[in-house]
């Protein structure tokens, strides 16, 4: 009896090391989670990116977070403003960008010179990466108080949207999006957009519209190809446009044929070729991700069901898979099992999706914004489902 007591706890011992490098299988976000974690609904493992101290965010998902091996991100610390770091992804090493006095706004980052650009009231900055030298870049006038949302392909020009100061009063009077979304649609205010020259501050005021001109966003590849959309409700507005900085042309990409379809959250393909976004035809019934070709406008278009409709889609680098940030049941959808990051393969004229991690822990009042990892292995998002909000990857491949 002695030796097989022995010989059970010496088993035991040898046992140990092994048990404790595996990554937990655990649902997610049911408490404290580990830095590394399997999901027990999905069998995806799951990294926590974003491990310094206080909250942590990622990129809206338009905005590219990515230069070499590293992303950006921002930090939040108590007293200290919201400042950005960089994490390198094989590592997770983290690094300090920034070290304003207080905290700034606007995530454009230029990977080929490695230079991040944000705002910090009315002066625009710019940090190199790794130097980490800090330059001001343009300070806005006190007539034309605007803000910065993209820089150009090849890094010369800023863009962004001014808007009036009768706008803004409305924004300040209605502080959440149920009571200004309407009344900034209905009031058909000027809005303008304009460009900064990177190089010498000048500013060159685009285009001026009596609508509500948003989501400003360069091309990735043709520097003078500017996407804007016109915001409201996305029922009543042709909301997809492009303009040409150097000949100001205007186009339409998408015009709605249905009544109540919306289109809306677009974004450009890694290659620039293609404007992608989210299409209902109409409103909340069917549901797709379609894609307009920037130069003939030639249309094409995947189905998806209700509960894969996500907030924010995404596209891989090799642009051969898509993403999805899922959404809770008060979403424009009403899916009744929609809470999860999803992976989409593209099979003829449909999505063929794939559960990544559960989100039925997480507030979507924080809006998850999926992007996919460079070498397109990882489905990069944010979320609150420890209580605080960081940035997390679920591996693509399934453990």
């Amino acid at each position: 009896m002695k030796t097989l007591n022995r010989i059970i706890v010496i088993t035991a011992t040898y046992l140990l090391p092994a048990v404790a490098g595996a990554q937990p299988v655990m649902e997610t976000g049911n408490g404290k989670m580990p830095d590394e974690w399997i999901d027990q609904d999905t069998h995806h493992k799951v990294i926590k990116l974003t491990r310094t101290e206080g909250a942590n965010g990622s990129f809206y998902f338009h905005n590219n977070p990515f230069v070499d091996n590293r992303m950006v991100y921002y930090n939040t610390q108590r007293g200290q403003g919201r400042q950005l770091y960089t994490v390198d992804l094989k590592t997770l090493k983290t690094q300090q960008i920034t070290q304003q006095p207080m905290g700034m706004n606007g995530e454009i980052l230029a990977p080929k010179g490695k230079n991040i650009y944000y705002q910090i009231k009315d002066s625009v900055f710019v940090t190199n990466i790794d130097s980490r030298k800090t330059r001001l870049v343009f300070v806005f006038p006190v007539d034309f108080r605007a803000g910065i949302t993209t820089v150009n392909a090849d890094e010369t020009l800023l863009a962004g949207a001014w808007s009036s100061d009768a706008e803004k009063e409305i924004f300040k009077n209605n502080p959440s999006k149920s009571e200004y979304f309407n009344k900034i649609y209905e009031a058909k205010l000027p809005r303008t957009l304009f460009t900064i020259n990177v190089k010498t501050g000048e500013l060159n005021k685009l285009f001026t519209d009596s609508a509500w001109l948003n989501h400003v966003q360069f091309s990735p590849k043709d520097p003078a190809l500017l996407m804007f959309c016109h915001e409201g409700p996305w029922h009543k507005v042709d909301r997809i446009w492009t303009i040409d900085v150097k000949t100001k042309k205007v186009q339409l990409m998408h015009k709605r044929t249905v009544d109540m379809e919306i289109a809306g959250h677009e974004w450009f393909s890694p290659d620039g070729k293609q404007i992608w976004f989210d299409l209902q035809q109409p409103r909340s019934v069917t549901f797709f991700v379609a894609g307009v070709d920037v130069k003939t406008l030639a249309e094409k278009k995947y189905t998806l069901t209700r509960d894969e409709w996500s907030i924010h889609f995404n596209i891989s680098a090799d642009q051969k898979l898509f993403c999805g940030d899922g959404g809770d049941p008060g979403q424009v959808a009403k899916a009744k099992d929609g809470m999860w990051i999803y992976l989409f393969t593209p099979n003829g004229d449909h999505f063929v999706s794939e559960k990544l991690v559960s989100m039925k822990h997480h507030n979507y009042k924080l809006e998850p914004n999926v992007h996919f990892s460079p070498d397109g292995k990882w489905v990069i998002f944010r979320a609150n489902f420890e209580g605080e909000s960081n940035v997390y990857a679920v591996e693509v491949k399934k453990s």
